[in-house]
């Protein structure tokens, strides 16, 4: 059961999977939720305008027509691949669909032949509006298509989809019988579908063919704390301070700092600490986690967390490293931090620790 995403997440996730974004008007409010439920959300619809022009296909999408009340999708995504956001909640876009096609959805396996009407679409999928005049005539530009994958493996991303198989993106001609939407030169769901399968494959705003070279030259960042220690309390995480700095041959004193990576690139990172007061056969665990800017500018937000290790007290020093290897994206300014947690029934002390990473900037 997934609730739909709130405006500032939707406009983050597009925008980390390297969508340029347009908000148009007061779309964060506009909606047609008075009319019926928004969510449980399950996945991604996509149609075409039967329009042409960009002002005018946005207008009409957020205003509606006499007889279909505004909005009528989330975002509409022009010819040139920038998303119009029109919508925040229900909108009217999808219609009675197939509850048979809904579950094969849910369930992500291969998508049955929409037979009935039987089901309202419109509170369980987001919609995409893209500019065509869906005449089988009318070609889609690859940039627009590029676009359609790229807004819908935002949102399976966010949501967590796609994990079984990739039909959390279906066309209007899937859900509904008689509709034909998207059609035309460039388009295909199927093809839609791989593409967004594949990018799930990797980290948000990933291109094609970005993947650093083997014999590129990594650059290297080394933190380590010195006379500063960090006290855990138990079952919760906490953030590492890193006090000192390893620039040009030599160690910096700084002032305590958690990040020790910034900004965009690869990177495989290790993080090593030295506790005191855990006991033999208590567990510690370590992660990374990604911060980026708050949209005010003012201090930083916990975007994204990797995998923690965990590791049980074996009786000896205290000491622990873990590795992980991932990438921060363009799009998202981000810095990364290390965080520590224990089971033990009290306190614990981080003596000293440091972390170490190699990366590569895109």
């Amino acid at each position: 059961m997934a609730s739909p995403l709130s405006a500032d997440r939707l406009v983050r996730a597009l925008k980390d999977e390297g969508v340029k974004v347009v908000e148009y008007k007061s779309w964060r409010t506009h909606n047609r939720n008075s009319a019926g439920a928004w969510g449980p959300v399950h996945g991604v619809m996509i149609h075409h305008t039967v329009t042409t022009g960009t002002d005018s296909s946005v207008a009409l999408c957020y205003n509606g027509r006499s007889d279909l009340p505004g909005p009528l999708c989330h975002g509409v995504i022009a010819k040139n691949g920038t998303v119009y956001l029109v919508g925040n909640g229900r909108a009217n876009h999808a219609g009675a669909g197939d509850g048979d096609v809904l579950a094969a959805v849910i369930d992500e396996r291969a998508l049955p032949a929409d037979k009935k009407a039987n089901t309202d679409g419109n509170a369980r999928f987001y919609g995409f509006e893209c500019v065509n005049l869906g005449d089988g005539k009318d070609p889609w530009p690859p940039e627009q298509v590029e676009a359609i994958v790229r807004a819908s493996a935002a949102i399976c991303r966010a949501h967590g989809w796609g994990k079984k198989g990739n039909t959390s993106v279906i066309g209007h001609l899937e859900w509904q019988p008689g509709k034909i939407d998207p059609r035309g030169p460039g388009i295909s769901m199927a093809d839609v579908r791989r593409r967004v399968a594949e990018r799930l494959k990797h980290p948000a705003g990933w291109n094609p063919g970005t993947t650093p070279e083997e014999d590129d030259m990594p650059k290297r960042s080394l933190y380590e704390t010195r006379d500063y220690t960090r006290r855990v309390k138990p079952r919760t995480w906490t953030t590492i301070h890193f006090n000192r700095r390893y620039i040009d041959g030599d160690w910096q004193d700084k002032e305590a700092e958690p990040s020790f990576l910034f900004g965009s690139c690869y990177y495989t990172a290790s993080v090593g600490v030295r506790v005191s007061g855990l006991k033999k056969g208590q567990q510690i665990q370590l992660r990374l986690a990604n911060y980026r800017n708050k949209d005010d500018g003012k201090g930083f937000y916990r975007s994204a967390g990797m995998p923690a290790h965990a590791v049980t007290h074996d009786g000896g020093e205290g000491k622990f490293v873990c590795t992980w290897t991932s990438f921060i994206n363009s799009a998202d300014k981000g810095r990364v931090r290390a965080e520590v947690w224990h089971d033990g029934d009290e306190d614990i002390t981080v003596e000293w620790a440091r972390a170490e990473a190699l990366y590569w900037e895109p």
